[in-house]
């Protein structure tokens, strides 16, 4: 990407980045396969659309389910060498087998335990304040929980339950990750992270009622530099210093009342949080597996069926309520099986729609016509420059002491605490991880993230000085074969007939681009291409 490029050879670039930055044709996100229900997501979904007299898109093409798929379980686009295999792959259940592979594979756990740190608000600075210290210790188990497949039920037991060091027991975090530590906002967070629902506009005595689960939740302090303990204190009444040691005045009975209006009964002796854990994960419980299942279609279908996803409210009605109503009963039948939920959800057809929607009906949207299209998250566009390019990023955390250190080789998507440094992430709408909610991420295009991707030193830098480029010149092939190469590393599929004679006008022999200045200046238009800043 040559900055002072002469007019007759920005004009030809131009022609390229007209074929490549522009929407692509509608015909390299669709198949011409018949549409089938592969699952009864499908049955429910069609019947939505039935009723609403609406026609769904096409099946999506192989690349862009190589693409979708990738991006959309671990984060990553794949290689030249995954793409070109796939592609040229011609068994009828190769999709199947791709999102099989795709769940076991380490970057999996990184990108969904991402998810789940937006969520549970791992992050080490103000406000949160977990500390390094504590802010790893809770992402290690967070990924190792990802990782293992640990039943979604288990896995919010251990930390409603949680009792212990922060640094030692990194579920007892969950607690710490607040503002406030306060009953009552206690219990508005475990309502919005596992209830899926915003408890600020609950009636004064519900919330009461369930804070009471949460009034003998204590915190102590210790020795160590910023660790805390996390315990179920039975002499703590609400209002007292939590940290008054002790004389204290014997504690006020507690009044608990579940979110269903239901009195609870507590032993003495009991932890109340245990109480509420019992009732929560209940598989007769209106509110846990549809949060979850909610949340999970959101974070693969771009939005959820109650939206947003942690928004559940009788004034906020799911779009299809049939389609979660099964997708509940399955997962409770599962047994919690978040990899079950996540594969049926994409072995689906509804999944497996194209982008291009077939009707202008604005319906269609909420009802899945078509898959979304979403521009990638601040974490997943770094990684995929760096991986396009070869080369990595530094991240620092300078504050708190002590001074964090990250290698270089650590991927965006892997970044243990949401406040570790990164200018480009802040740009892009990395979430500030405060309050736990959905919208805290923003992935919409602005001018100055178009502005860093056209002109920032940052971006070229990458495509100059990386060695990716380098690897492809020094291949060998033939020039129609690098631009394969690059095309399949950048977008995921192959150039088409029209891309090709673009690029031949443009580099070909004679003229004015050759060898690695050529490739330089198609790859700088391919990454500023729609296509390429977006899932589809």
């Amino acid at each position: 990407m040559n900055r002072n490029l002469p007019l007759v050879a920005a004009i030809a670039l131009a022609v390229v980045m007209a074929v490549t930055a522009t929407a692509a044709p509608p015909t390299l996100f669709e198949s011409t396969a018949a549409l089938a229900p592969a699952n009864p997501i499908d049955e429910h979904v069609a019947a939505g659309l039935e009723k609403a007299g609406i026609q769904p898109a096409r099946l999506c093409s192989d690349a862009a389910f190589l693409r979708r798929a990738y991006l959309d379980v671990i984060g990553t686009l794949p290689t030249a060498e995954e793409a070109r295999a796939f592609l040229d792959r011609s068994d009828p259940d190769k999709r199947a087998r791709l999102i099989d592979r795709l769940l076991e594979r380490g970057e999996f756990a990184d990108y969904w335990a991402l998810k789940w740190c937006d969520v549970l608000r791992v992050k080490a600075e103000f406000p949160i304040n977990l500390w390094p210290n504590a802010a790893q210790a809770y992402h290690r188990w967070i990924r190792a929980s990802v990782r293992d497949n640990k039943p979604y039920d288990r896995f919010v037991r251990e930390m409603l339950t949680a009792s212990g060091s922060n640094f030692r027991t990194p579920p007892a975090n969950f607690y710490r990750a607040m503002q406030s530590q306060e009953p009552e906002a206690l219990a508005k967070a475990v309502a919005l992270t596992f209830m899926g629902t915003r408890a600020d506009a609950w009636p004064t005595g519900r919330l009461e009622g369930m804070a009471a689960f949460f009034a003998r939740v204590g915190f102590k302090s210790t020795g160590e530099w910023k660790e805390e303990i996390v315990l179920f204190d039975p002499g703590y009444a609400a209002g007292e210093d939590k940290n008054a040691g002790d004389g204290r005045k014997a504690a006020a009975p507690l009044k608990p009342v579940f979110p269903d209006g239901r009195a609870a009964r507590i032993d003495a002796g009991t932890d109340p949080r245990v109480v509420f854990a019992d009732w929560l994960i209940d598989a007769k419980n209106p509110w846990f597996a549809r949060a979850i299942v909610n949340r999970v279609w959101a974070w693969l279908m771009g939005r959820g069926i109650v939206h947003e996803p942690d928004d559940i409210r009788p004034d906020n009605p799911p779009s299809n309520p049939a389609l979660l109503a099964w997708l509940e009963k399955d997962f409770v039948a599962s047994g919690y099986d978040m990899k079950h939920l996540v594969r049926t959800i994409l072995t689906s057809t509804t999944y497996q729609l194209s982008c291009v929607p077939q009707t202008d009906d604005p319906r269609g949207e909420a009802l899945f016509a078509s898959y979304p299209v979403r521009r990638l998250e601040a974490e997943v566009l770094i990684d995929a420059l760096c991986q396009i390019t070869g080369t990595t990023e530094a991240y620092s955390s300078l504050i708190p002491e002590p001074y964090t250190y990250v290698p270089e080789t650590r991927r965006a998507i892997a970044l243990p605490d949401g406040s570790i440094t990164s200018s480009f992430l802040e740009m892009f709408g990395r979430p500030p991880r405060d309050t736990g909610l959905a919208t805290e991420r923003n992935n919409r295009p602005t001018a100055a993230q178009r502005l860093h991707l056209l002109n920032s030193s940052h971006v070229r830098n990458k495509i100059e000085r990386g060695p990716k480029l380098m690897e492809i010149v020094r291949a060998r092939q033939e020039p129609a074969k690098i631009v394969e190469t690059l095309y399949l590393t950048i977008l995921s599929r192959r150039p088409t007939p029209r891309e090709g004679r673009a690029i031949q006008a443009y580099a070909g022999p004679g003229r004015r681009a050759q060898g690695r200045q050529a490739l330089e200046d198609l790859t700088w238009a391919l990454v500023n291409s729609s296509e390429f800043l977006y899932r589809h």
